[in-house]
């Protein structure tokens, strides 16, 4: 009798232990971090996207300094993938007066996140150059590509909310962006909804048109006219190469100094649009417009109010 109370005593242990190992693994399945989209999403290695160039090396930033972010500054999604990098084409804020960055949406690939906003920290951003600071913000959205190797066709970019404790600001390496690129009576964005207000319409590109684009990237800052607009991507003679997807593009202001040594290869202007590719033409740089961008994060704010970079407004911080 007393062998038989041991015999069940010890059943009764064993289920209460398979129970509370049961109930931790259920805790720790709701817990779980979710993987980040650099593992789920892999990168979508292109010819203006992500480079294998040799990377430069991390620099921790120093204690207690502001971490400052720009138009140029290159991006990685894992520390431990320098070489795999887009670049920052604007900063500022939108209408929900949140700190945003844009960069090029092929930079990362991935059905299951696309096309949607990502309220969750699951993929962070970093600064190529300065990792040790930690992240600068947070993917929060970016448009699939749908089977285009070099991005959806006008609606090619990834928001990416920035950490409220970055100070923005409006200067690059090359580039000092004044505004957000204004067109009254230019052609609406293919994406605008009606009417379109002046910053989603487009530059002209005829023949009696001299608008120029000045970029900035890995070769330096470049600049040269803008040859065709079609459905708001921008061909033009300013050169650009493997890494500098979502870089800055701005528009010549007519009688303004063109970057030379003269002024330290230094550019002011309005912001209107990021790098997007080389593709087959002539000229092969296409660049998407800022008036896309704007206009596809309008409209898809009307659809669902709150929408990331929505309003978006190029920072006038120094």
């Amino acid at each position: 009798m007393h062998k038989r109370r041991i015999q069940q005593t010890r059943k009764l242990r064993q289920i209460q232990q398979l129970r509370q190992v049961r109930q931790i693994r259920r805790v720790r399945q709701a817990r779980r971090i979710p993987v980040p989209l650099a593992g789920v999403l892999g990168f979508l290695l292109v010819l203006t996207g992500i480079t294998a160039s040799t990377a430069a090396a991390a620099t921790a930033s120093g204690a207690g300094a502001e971490k400052r972010v720009f138009n140029g500054m290159q991006i990685i999604f894992q520390p431990d993938m320098p070489n795999a990098f887009c670049t920052i084409g604007a900063v500022g804020t939108d209408a929900y007066e949140r700190k945003i960055a844009i960069s090029a949406g092929h930079c990362v690939n991935g059905k299951e996140y696309a096309d949607r906003d990502i309220p969750e920290n699951i993929q962070p951003v970093y600064d190529r150059n300065d990792t040790a600071s930690g992240p600068i913000g947070h993917l929060r959205y970016f448009k699939d590509p749908e089977g285009s190797m070099v991005g959806h066709a006008t609606k090619d970019y990834m928001i990416i909310e920035l950490e409220p404790t970055v100070v923005l600001s409006s200067q690059g390496p090359h580039l000092k962006q004044t505004e957000v690129l204004e067109v009254p009576g230019g052609q609406p964005s293919p994406n605008a909804l009606s009417p379109a207000p002046n910053s989603e319409r487009l530059l002209g590109a005829a023949l009696f048109n001299n608008n120029e684009l000045v970029v900035s990237g890995q070769l330096g800052v470049n600049y040269g006219r803008v040859t065709n607009a079609a459905q708001g991507i921008y061909q033009s003679w300013a050169p650009h190469k493997g890494g500098d997807s979502g870089g800055p593009a701005i528009w010549h202001v007519p009688g303004s100094a063109y970057p030379s040594a003269a002024n330290g290869f230094q550019a002011a202007g309005p912001w209107a649009g990021i790098t997007k590719a080389i593709a087959l033409g002539v000229p092969p740089y296409v660049y998407t417009s800022s008036a896309n961008i704007l206009a596809d994060l309008r409209a898809r704010n009307a659809a669902h109010p709150g929408v990331y970079g929505a309003g978006f407004q190029v920072t006038t911080n120094p």
